[in-house]
């Protein structure tokens, strides 16, 4: 996924790189309040096999949070506005927290009284009965679940909300389960080129209902991982009468413990409690505050400000995804009420330098700018060590199949860039004092970035041309195919620890596409076969040494994004604000559990 708007993240520390990081499957951890490094055990733990849950586990209410007491509004300060409430077009981390407290899917997470993660039926009675070697998975809606007008969720509603992903104005979202049931790449347009709209859907043969309680997905292959997919917002359930295609995006309608009361794109938004809701269905979510009033265009260092401060409205605020802004975050560490008021934890996600390649088509100018790349001041600039740790690859410490140590560039023994090995690099392509266009988003951390990695590649040997971006559009604009760049930050984190969730939608050729995550435009041969192969490998350890292999080819024989950063979080919260805790799932607070301290 990226990362927060900071990203669009599917790729995050997104408040404060150049974009937003992209959304991943997972749920809540614990609070961390000491030292900003996180110890390999922390990533490990989201490595971890997460294992499905029975109908017992899937039960409401989820369990209580110690000392919770019902009331107050709690204040959100907040960067960028959300370009997308629609849970189809959710593919970014800080929409996708949003999502938590107003929409619900078939499954989700939750983690369980030893402290460990499960996934559990969300919608969905349990996570799913598998059948047909791992090609059939059936599931049981519960009762009592409803709209927030109240109207039941049926079978025919699920139906409904996986065929309008087929429809061409869903451009944002994740494609996993369409390409599961239809074909690969944009393949599976053709199965539903208009979606349910004009009254054709997909076949019983791949999508069944045979009654208002059960689902049925039929897909080509064996899919172990389908209600993991099922677990991401953009699987959210839509009702068809509710339903108005792209206006759908500015006004949605909730399943979950909050509903959108007003929204006013780009200054400020406003949720309060969705009557509809019932806490004996949900194993997941709380609704103990009535409701959260947003604002927009909060920097890191306005809303970081506010938090230490702690006056006023201050004391029951927070920010969903702004981290602690890097230049105070010594402060902050160091005062000791404000020290009390944080929560860290490590993100999956991995910041990357994006090489086009439609653009920059010799590996000897890729590998230069890779070279080149001043790692250690990018990530001084985005929180240092707090915020997270100089990348050699582009597979995070929180996934499967990542090998610690791996620098095939010599980014961990010479972090701040290598420019002579560049320099030389250029000269040997006949590229020296070549014109590079960099984009940057326009936020205060990229501006500063954007300096230090002009001043790297110069000193390389490009004649570099900066284009400052709208961070608020920034993933939809590195997005498109023809976006007239050359360089580009994103950030990509698992959907959940499977590097299946990395790999094939950040480096398939098959799904170049506006919208989609392929932001390199890497189109190898061996590549796509390989994602193809391994993808139907049902093993997970023998999956996880085939996708560590073809990670080495990607790193070492294509490069399409020099690696920058692995991620970590730190966030600060108001004093009357209680439940914080730093959710593995979210990879921010968990909005989930929060209440106002009386």
């Amino acid at each position: 996924m990226n990362i927060a708007k900071k990203r669009r993240a599917r790729a995050i520390v997104v408040a404060l790189a150049a974009g937003s990081l992209a959304l991943t499957g997972c749920s809540s951890g614990s609070k961390n309040t000491s030292e900003g490094s996180n110890t390999d055990a922390d990533a490990a733990k989201q490595q971890a096999v997460i294992p499905l849950g029975d109908a017992a586990a899937s039960q409401g209410p989820a369990v209580e949070v110690p000392g919770a007491k019902p009331g107050g509004t709690i204040r959100v300060y907040q960067r960028d506005n959300f370009d997308h409430l629609d849970p189809a077009q959710i593919y970014v981390s800080d929409e996708g927290l949003l999502a938590t407290l107003y929409t619900r899917q078939l499954t989700t997470y939750k983690t369980d009284k030893n402290g460990k993660k499960v996934l559990v039926g969300d919608l969905a009675t349990d996570s799913g009965t598998v059948s047909d070697g791992g090609k059939t998975w059936k599931f049981t809606l519960k009762d009592g679940i409803k709209f927030e007008d109240g109207k039941p969720i049926t079978s025919a509603d699920i139906r409904h909300s996986i065929e309008r992903m087929y429809a061409k104005f869903i451009t944002d979202g994740p494609t996993y389960v369409q390409q599961w049931l239809s074909g690969g790449g944009t393949e599976y347009r053709k199965a539903l080129p208009d979606g349910p709209y004009k009254g054709k859907h997909l076949p019983d043969s791949t999508l069944e209902t045979p009654d208002d309680k059960t689902v049925v997905f039929h897909f080509k292959d064996p899919q172990p991982d389908a209600p993991f997919a099922l677990a991401m917002a953009a699987y959210g359930v839509v009702q068809k009468s509710k339903d108005t295609k792209e206006k759908y995006d500015a006004a949605p309608q909730a399943t979950g413990p909050y509903k959108i009361e007003s929204f006013k794109p780009g200054k400020s938004m406003k949720l309060v409690k969705n009557e509809n809701w019932d806490a004996k269905t949900d194993p997941f979510r709380h609704q103990y505050v009535d409701g959260f009033d947003i604002t927009f265009n909060h920097q890191a260092s306005d809303s970081t400000k506010r938090l230490m401060a702690d006056h006023g409205e201050a004391k029951t605020a927070l920010s969903f995804t702004n981290a602690v802004d890097p230049l105070q975050t010594r402060e902050v560490l160091q005062d000791a009420d404000a020290s009390k008021r944080v929560v860290k934890g490590y993100q999956p996600y991995v910041w990357q330098m994006n090489m086009n390649m439609d653009r920059i088509k010799d590996k000897k100018i890729r590998d230069a700018i890779t070279y080149a790349m001043p790692n250690k001041q990018i990530l001084g600039l985005n929180g240092g060590s707090y915020g997270g740790e100089v990348a050699g690859g582009l597979m995070a410490p929180t996934l499967a199949g990542y090998e610690k140590g791996y620098d095939p560039y010599g980014k961990l023994k010479k972090p701040n860039g290598d420019p002579e090995k560049a320099k030389k690099l250029l000269k040997e392509a006949g590229k020296t004092n070549m014109k590079i266009v960099y984009a940057y988003a326009n936020t205060e951390a990229n501006q500063k970035v954007s300096v230090v990695v002009e001043d790297a590649l110069t000193k390389a040997g490009f004649d570099v041309q900066k284009k400052e971006v709208d961070s608020a559009s920034w993933y939809a604009q590195m997005g498109k195919v023809k976006n007239g760049f050359d360089l580009y930050m994103t950030g990509w984190g698992q959907d959940w620890p499977s590097a299946s969730t990395v790999i094939p939608p950040s480096y398939d050729g098959t799904q170049i596409a506006d919208g989609a995550s392929n932001y390199s435009h890497i189109n190898d041969e061996h590549v796509n076969s390989e994602i193809k192969r391994i993808s139907r490998i049902t093993d997970i350890k023998e999956s996880t040494k085939e996708w560590q292999k073809l990670h080495h080819y990607i790193v070492e024989k294509v490069n399409p994004a020099a690696p920058v950063y692995y991620t970590k979080q730190l966030q600060i919260y108001g004093s009357k604000i209680g439940g914080a805790e730093y959710s593995d799932t979210i990879n921010y607070i968990d909005p989930t559990r929060l209440y106002v301290k009386k």
